[in-house]
């Protein structure tokens, strides 16, 4: 049976998945099938790509998601996508749409945490305030 799951690739502390479909058989990080996207959770927002067409072509025969990749594929609108391809919409029309959905997902700004969003200040952020303001 043909799983679509994630495979973890980058080191220890620096770690982002490929969307991989592979045999359930074979371990975690080997052998696959082949590579559908890939899902790099340390942006802000999450960076979330899919091939869709390749991604239905697998669904059609029969793959099964991951509760990951599942849960991936709702955010990304691919399982509300491929419904409707079996209701009959064109798979060239919903790749369309998906590369669309895409494009707007990248263009959303992705900033650091150091980069403007608020959070606890740090000792040294508390003490340069203080000291300017005496």
């Amino acid at each position: 049976m043909v799983r679509l799951r994630l495979r973890k690739v980058g080191s220890k502390a620096q770690q982002s998945f490929r969307l991989v479909a592979a045999d359930r058989e074979h371990p975690r990080d080997g052998r696959f099938l082949e590579a559908l996207g890939y899902y790099n959770p340390r942006t802000n927002p999450a960076t979330v790509t899919v091939d869709e067409a390749r991604a239905f072509h697998w669904l059609q025969h029969g793959a099964q998601p991951s509760e990951s990749v599942a849960q991936l594929f709702k955010v990304t609108g691919t399982l509300e996508r491929f419904e409707r391809l079996k209701k009959g919409e064109a798979v060239e029309a919903l790749v369309a749409e998906a590369r669309a959905a895409e494009e707007k997902r990248a263009s959303s700004p992705k900033t650091s945490h150091s980069a403007g969003v608020k959070g606890k200040a740090s000792k040294k952020q508390k003490e340069a305030k203080e000291e300017k303001k005496e």
